[in-house]
C-alpha cells in the first residue's frame, strides 16, 4: 500500500471517529441546572392546570357538570394555578404585574381565544348535510375500492397503488 492510500484511510477513519464522538461532546454542554429543571416542571404543571380549567369551562357549557359543583372545582383549579405561578415567580421573577389569579384567568382566556379562532363555527345538522352534499358533488375522483395487495384505498383513476405500487387492472 502506498503512502497516499494510507493517508486517505487515516483521514476517513478520523472523520468517522469525529462523527461518532460528536453527540457525546455536545451532550455535556447541555446539562440543565436544577433551577431550570424545576422551572420547566412548574411550567408544565401550569399548562396542565390551564388545560384543566379550559376543559372544565367547556364541560360546564355543555351541561356535563352540575352548576353547584362548577364554582368549587374552578376555584380549586385557580388556587392551584396561583400557587404554581407564585412558585414560578420565586424561582425566576420576571416582573409581570397583576395577581397570580388574574394571570391564570388571562392564560385561560388566551387559550380560549386561540381555540375559538381555529375551530369551525357551530352548525346545525341541515348545514352539515348541505356541506357534505356539496363536497360530494365537487369531488372529481371517485373511490376505486381497495388495493388487492396491501388493502389500502385507491381511486378509480389510479393505475398503480400509491402505497405499494401494484398494478391495478
Amino acid at each position: 500500500m502506498n503512502l497516499g492510500a494510507f493517508f486517505l484511510v487515516l483521514a476517513v477513519a478520523l472523520a468517522v471517529a469525529f462523527y461518532v464522538v460528536q453527540p457525546f461532546l455536545e451532550r455535556r454542554g447541555r446539562r440543565m441546572t436544577a433551577e431550570a429543571h424545576e422551572t420547566s416542571a412548574f411550567m408544565a404543571e401550569r399548562d396542565r392546570v390551564v388545560n384543566a380549567l379550559q376543559e372544565l369551562d367547556f364541560d360546564f357549557n355543555l351541561n356535563k357538570i352540575p352548576a353547584e359543583d362548577y364554582p368549587i372545582q374552578r376555584a380549586e383549579l385557580l388556587k392551584k394555578g396561583a400557587e404554581i405561578l407564585k412558585k414560578l415567580d420565586q424561582l425566576a421573577p420576571n416582573g409581570v404585574g397583576g395577581s397570580a389569579e388574574d394571570r391564570v384567568e388571562k392564560a385561560v382566556a388566551a387559550r380560549r381565544a386561540d381555540l375559538s379562532s381555529t375551530q369551525a363555527t357551530v352548525r346545525d345538522d341541515d348545514d352539515v348535510e348541505a356541506l357534505i352534499a356539496a363536497r360530494r358533488k365537487t369531488r372529481k375522483e371517485k373511490s376505486g375500492g381497495f388495493c388487492p395487495r396491501c388493502g389500502k384505498p385507491i381511486l378509480a383513476s389510479d393505475r398503480f397503488c400509491p402505497h405499494c405500487g401494484k398494478s391495478i387492472n
